[in-house]
Order: structure tokens, then sequence, then C-alpha cells
């Protein structure tokens, strides 16, 4: 049997129930009110690993994996923003989200709350070491095709602790659980001795080889070059540096160049996925890129943020709606939730767009590339990104400590996976080659700019 594209199936499961599409949400817990009575009582979401219980007055978060479960040490009731929102989905089911556009998550009604939730047996470090192997073993994603076997990690990681394990035996286990794992959106945190821990063991090859180069520098010099290297080499003094420094823009004669270095944190007094201090630079930039023979749009410096800020920018630079991808949690039976790029009522630009990606780009810079190609106007150039889709999934732990791991799949146009592999440009360039990491990324936005000029990079023709 042929198998539908990923898109193709979420059609065909609009077209069968175009009522529960079409459900309005409504307010979990409105200004001065109770709780929803619906919602009363507890439920367990399909992936991601939380229960929460609803009562009159809000809702308490729970932490669940195998068998186990506690309250979410975190003071916030919903401390991931996940929580905003409900409607219902058919008997015992109801969609959670923070907003109207933000990832959606499916709860099940639980008859009651799970007894492990509320007992009172201590958290000691052999039981912290199950309930992360647990989480790994349950959300990670694509683990079969990685070779992953996380009962074995268990088991090593379980043999090198005890009921009474010191906190080095336990950061010892935990960081070997995780030992091999390149990805950026996995994380451990901790204190050990009075002293902070932090394994972050994602880091690009490309800024493997900045840190590389200047161990004690953690970036500062490189960056400040990437940033005069646009500036000056680029936009030749004439550039506009905006929104909190998280956007460089100008013109070079007959080609536009836009740079964006995070998904987000656009101003100092909002918060960081508020897109309204993003809203004027665009807006200024759009118009006086109007008439360029192209724009370059880079983020091959994109460090990520919020997906919902990357389906505003790209918004700009549609002609009509069109499908992106799809995102559906590791281990759940869920359909696929997909994501499209409405064009923006603002100023647009929708001419050629030259794409810059590298091995940096990552998590939300990643979505915004994948809503770009989407676009048929847009070309992307540079290297391979990163390979991190997935919404980082925070895990904080019952002693104190924190971890986090990616916890969904993201689907491309033919239901691709993509979580791990990242996305190939149509034109390879080198961005930030090894011979000249300080200056060679200004030097190929410049060979890149005479090639437009020269009728040689081409376009996708999707």
């Amino acid at each position: 049997m042929k198998r539908l594209s990923l898109l193709a199936a979420v059609a065909v499961l609009a077209v069968a129930a175009p009522a529960i599409a079409e459900s309005p949400f409504w307010p979990v817990q409105a200004k001065g009110q109770p709780v929803a009575a619906e919602l009363r009582g507890a439920w367990k979401s399909r992936g991601y690993g939380w229960i929460v219980q609803f009562g009159p007055d809000g809702a308490q978060l729970f932490q669940t994996a195998g068998e186990a479960c506690y309250p979410d040490p975190r003071r916030e009731p919903d401390p991931d923003g996940v929580m905003a929102l409900w409607r219902a989905e058919g008997q015992g089911t109801i969609t959670l989200t923070g907003s109207q556009d933000g990832t959606r998550y499916l709860f099940d009604k639980l008859p009651n709350l799970p007894t492990p939730c509320i007992a009172a047996a201590a958290w000691t470090p052999d039981r912290i070491v199950a309930f992360a192997a647990d989480t790994f073993a349950a959300y990670y994603p694509r683990s079969a095709e990685r070779k992953l076997d996380w009962p074995a990690r268990k088991a090593a990681a379980l043999a090198q602790v005890g009921p009474s394990a010191t906190d080095a035996q336990l950061w010892t286990a935990l960081s070997g659980l995780i030992a091999g794992l390149d990805d950026p959106h996995v994380e451990l945190h901790g204190i050990v001795d009075g002293s902070r821990r932090d394994l972050e063991p994602g880091e690009s090859p490309t800024l493997n080889r900045v840190h590389a180069a200047d161990p004690q520098g953690e970036e500062k010099a490189w960056l400040q070059a990437y940033r005069e290297g646009i500036l000056t080499g680029i936009l030749q003094g004439r550039g506009r540096q905006a929104a909190n420094n998280r956007v460089f823009w100008g013109r070079v004669d007959d080609i536009g160049y836009l740079n964006i270095v995070t998904m987000g944190a656009f101003a100092r007094n909002a918060a960081p996925d508020d897109p309204r201090p993003l809203d004027p630079v665009l807006d200024e930039a759009m118009a006086a890129f109007a008439g360029a023979k192209a724009l370059i749009v880079d983020v091959s410096n994109n460090r990520g943020g919020y997906d919902t800020i990357g389906q505003r920018i790209a918004a700009r630079f549609a002609a009509r709606p069109r499908a992106a991808y799809a995102k559906v949690p590791v281990g759940a039976k869920a359909p696929p939730q997909p994501i499209k790029i409405e064009p923006a009522s603002a100023v647009r630009f929708t001419g050629p767009v030259y794409l810059v990606t590298s091995d940096i780009t990552v998590s939300a810079g990643e979505t915004f590339t994948l809503m770009m190609k989407a676009l048929p106007n847009v070309t992307q150039v540079g290297g391979t990104t990163r390979g991190a889709f997935s919404d980082q999934l925070p895990k904080p732990l019952p002693n104190g400590w924190a971890m986090a791991l990616p916890a969904e799949l993201y689907k491309g146009p033919e239901g691709q996976d993509l979580e791990g592999r990242g996305l190939v440009p149509d034109v390879p360039m080198a961005v930030f080659p090894d011979g000249d990491l300080s200056n060679g990324h200004a030097k190929a936005i410049l060979g890149l700019i005479a090639k437009i000029r020269e009728g040689a990079v081409g376009t996708t023709g999707r």
C-alpha cells in the first residue's frame, strides 16, 4: 500500500473531523474565576511525561515516567506555559496549550491521581537515576535508529549508585547515562560539593572549533568579528543593528541583507517570546528592501528561541498560505500538529530570497528554515543545519537538579523524520571555513552577493 505523506494524512483527519478542528479554546482559569468545572480532576499527557491535577483554585503539575511520579518542584503552577487554554476533544480527552498558535498537548482523564504522585517515599539517588533513564527511554526521539539501548544504559548507571550515593556519584551516573548524545537539547545541571555543574553535550562542530581556537574567550572575540564583518564588511558601514542587538539589516546596493541571531528576546523590557518589539524593525527593513533584486536572510549564527517568532518572520516572505511541517510527541498516540505559514498583513518581500544556514543554525532557527523552505521563492544556501528541531522538554529532578531533552518528532512535507538529521542546503557554501573562522563569514556573504548578481546561484523552483 502506498504510504500517504504526513500532510496528506493531516488533510484526511481534518476532513474526517471538522468540528474538532474548528472548536474554540477556552481559558483554563478566567481572571478572578475558578478553574473550569469540566477540568477538575487528574489528567495525563500523551507524551512528555506530565500529570496535572486541576482543582477549583488552579493546577498542580507532576512529572512521571514508568511507575514513578512526583510533584514538579518549580514554584509556578504552569512553569512550561502549556496550560493557559483548553478545549474538549471527545469523552475523557482534552487539549491544553499556552496560546492559540502554540503547541497543543493532548491529555486523558485519569480516575484518580496515581498513588506514587503523593507517596512520601524518599527520592534516593538510585530512584533519581531510574527516573531519568525511564524518561529518556520513553521520550527521546529516534532512539532505535540512533542505536541507543536505554535498558543497558539504565543498568550501567544504576550499577554506579545506591540509595546512599554521594552527589558526585549521582552526577557520574547521570552524565554516563547521556554520554555520547550529540544533541543540543540534552542538558544536565546540578550542584556537587557546593559547585555548580553543567553538561550540555550538543555543541556544533563550528563552535567547537571556535572554542578550541580561543579556550578562554567564550566566543567573545569571534562574535565581535562576526558583528564587525556584517556591519563593516558586508553592509559597508550603512547597516542597522536593532531589536536588542538580535537583528542586523541593510542594503548592498541592489541586494538586501537581513541577519537574525535569535528567535526572540528582542527587547529587554519585554517577554522573550513577545514579537511586538520586532515588528517595527521588520516593517522598516522590508520597506527598505522594496525593489531589491534579491534578499539574503542569514540565520547562520541563529541559536534558536521560539517557533512562533520564526513563523511570524517567515510570513513576511510568503505570497500565499503554505504547509511547512508537522510535529508529534514521541511515544504518543496523537495526530500530528500541522504548521502553516500565512502571508503577513504587514510589509512583505516576495522576491528571490537566499536563506543562509550552517551547523550552528539550531532549534527555532531550524524550524524557521523549514518554514522558509516551504516557500517557492526561497533557496537555502550554506551548510546543513544542526538537526535539533524538537521543543526542549525541561525535567526538574526531585533533588533540585534539572535535566532536559527533546521529546517530539518533526516531520517534513513527505512525512520524513528530521530530528537528528538537519536540513541540507540547496546550494552548499562554506560559511565558517576552517582556515578563516573570524572573517570567513563576511567573505562568504560577499561572494554570495556577487553570484546573485551574476545569476550564478539559481533558485529551487519549488
